[in-house]
């Protein structure tokens, strides 16, 4: 095994690894400050703020160091390879290059969305110099609106890093954005009428280390060290790419990817970054109801599901067999468990059927060439399967039902009065339900609807029960391969509503609050697709599921 020598600490290379001074460091513990690297983009040593000694050690023991500084991120670390990052030497260097850096920086970190999670403050803080010492007017640039339909750009914050350039080219394929010009007036432009809007296209905003690039949908909204972070998931798509969301005093305002090797890797699609508005939506279901010939007999949770329960139980009795559940591809894994284990303990014919999934065009795979078609390697993939946990509600139905019954089976079975009771979760944001399946399932002698907007059967349904959005639960999704990452709960949901999980937790009478740890454990014993879940937590980056119950599905994968 190879070893290097990194601020005086011995690093073990594994086999065939490849790092740079910036990655070996980090596995000690030391940061290497860099504005132009980043993991998933191509190495251009523009920035020079990595800039470290680097020498080799000899057959005989001795080491011998080059002459001058090295960019940190365009040198591999090797056998024998000896790093100082730490030297005085290496410290004016920093100091030098955050100077010049920011010889015409303005000073517009009191209305600068990047504060407070800027490298430019952070660095100028832990390497720089507490003065400058230039006397001259600053070089001011125009802004630039025009860059695209989500993004601004400050041109006078730009340090040239060039990052966003990159993007474009190596990961999107769609090169809308250029280095325009040289000097001291070179900037950062996008192809006249060609602004940036390619689907990954708000990513760039994510990589800018400074305040150049902006989002105009947060633009001025919030100070980030306002914003409470959780842990998530994009519910987009089956992709299911790991995210941050971003709250304040119960406010959602942005969702940013996190980087996670498992799942997309360090990006995120546009669709899912801006398309979470509906959380917030003026047509959310915000009380729950309990009906009786069409009237409005009681609002309160604590009437609510004892009837329900009561009722549920009344109608099971009656006719098992015309008794049946629509699982949304919404529902976490620990909340289609819980559904399905209540009403399957009520009577083993209840059906139980996997809602609509709904699919538009066919996968959306990156980086395109300059016709518009995939190119090779795949970078990124925005699926066509706009549904985020449809695999693991799947492998749920699977265990209780084997081949589950259809939604368009059951609306047929209602339009013919064989419905006794159904028992409907929603969740799709941008509908679910078509009129003709809403006025078949809507004959059935008990309707019940958990969802979180308004659908064509909430109207007539017995019980509608207000649910959560995805930052408003706990639980866990399961993408398209197999991957199930824990979701976080964010915010509260609107008055009236209920996470969805402590819905169907009351439902089923289990005692004390919602554990959705709990419950995967639960699962794990029961469910040998669900092994892996036998530790109850599944790290920052998820677990990958192997629906036969395989001895290594109980790995967890750790950051």
């Amino acid at each position: 095994m190879a070893t290097a020598i990194i601020n005086n600490q011995t690093l073990e290379l594994k086999d065939g690894e490849q790092l740079n001074c910036i990655q070996a460091a980090q596995r000690i513990g030391y940061e290497i400050p860099s504005y132009c690297w980043h993991p998933a983009l191509s190495v251009v040593a523009s920035c020079r703020m990595c800039l470290v000694e680097v020498g080799d050690t000899k057959p005989d023991g001795t080491v011998v160091m080059q002459p001058k500084l090295v960019p940190g991120c365009q040198t591999p670390v090797k056998e024998g390879t000896v790093v100082i990052a730490d030297s005085e030497k290496v410290k004016a260097a920093q100091k030098a290059t955050l100077e010049y850096l920011l010889l015409n920086h303005p000073l517009d970190c009191p209305t600068c969305d990047q504060a407070g999670e800027c490298f430019l403050q952070d660095y100028s803080y832990k390497y720089g110099r507490g003065y400058s010492r230039l006397q001259e007017p600053k070089n001011i640039k125009p802004d630039k609106d025009h860059i695209g339909e989500n993004i601004t750009l400050f041109t006078d914050r730009c340090i040239m890093c060039t990052r966003c350039v990159r993007f474009t080219r190596e990961v999107s394929g769609t090169s809308e954005l250029q280095v325009v010009a040289r000097g001291s007036t070179e900037t950062i432009d996008t192809f006249p009428g060609i602004p940036c809007d390619n689907k990954l296209a708000g990513n760039v905003v994510d990589l800018c280390p400074v305040g150049a690039l902006c989002s105009k949908d947060f633009l001025y909204q919030q100070r980030v060290w306002w914003l409470k972070t959780t842990k998530s998931v994009c519910a987009g798509c089956s992709t299911g790419c790991s995210v941050d969301v971003d709250q304040n005093e119960d406010q959602v305002y942005r969702l940013t990817p996190r980087s996670n090797p498992l799942a997309q890797g360090d990006f995120m699609c546009d669709e899912g970054r801006f398309g979470w508005k509906y959380i917030h939506s003026d047509e959310r279901l915000t009380f729950p109801a309990r009906r009786k010939n069409g009237e409005i007999r009681t609002r309160d949770w604590d009437d609510v599901i004892p009837s329900l329960q009561k009722a549920l139980a009344k109608a099971v009795g009656r006719a098992p067999e015309k008794c049946a559940a629509v699982f949304s591809p919404w529902m976490t894994v620990e909340e289609a468990y819980m559904l399905a284990s209540y009403l399957r303990g009520l009577s083993p014919k209840v059906k139980l059927a996997l809602g609509p999934v709904k699919t538009v065009g066919e996968d959306d795979t990156y980086p395109k060439d300059f016709f518009g078609k995939p190119k090779e390697p795949v970078k990124f993939t925005i699926r066509a399967e706009k549904a985020p946990n449809r695999r693991g509600v799947q492998m749920v139905l699977n265990h209780f039902a084997g081949a589950a019954t259809t939604l368009s089976d059951l609306a047929a079975d209602g339009a013919a009065g064989k419905l006794e009771a159904i028992y409907l979760v929603g969740g799709d944001p941008t509908g679910w339900l078509e009129s003709k399946q809403a006025t078949g399932l809507g004959k059935a002698a008990l309707v019940i609807v958990q969802d979180i907007l308004p659908s064509p059967i909430s109207e007539r349904a017995d019980f509608l029960l207000t649910g959560g959005s995805f930052a408003e639960r706990d639980g866990s999704f399961v993408n398209y391969k197999g991957l199930a990452q824990h979701i976080g709960r964010s915010v509260r949901g609107p008055d009236g509503t209920r996470p969805d999980g402590r819905i169907l937790w009351d439902l089923t009478g289990r005692k004390g609050l919602f554990n959705a740890a709990a419950v995967r454990k639960e699962m794990a014993e029961k469910i040998p697709a669900f092994a892996a879940f036998a530790q109850g937590t599944l790290g920052d980056c998820g677990v990958l599921l192997n629906e036969h119950g395989a001895p290594e599905a109980h790995v967890v994968a750790k950051a």
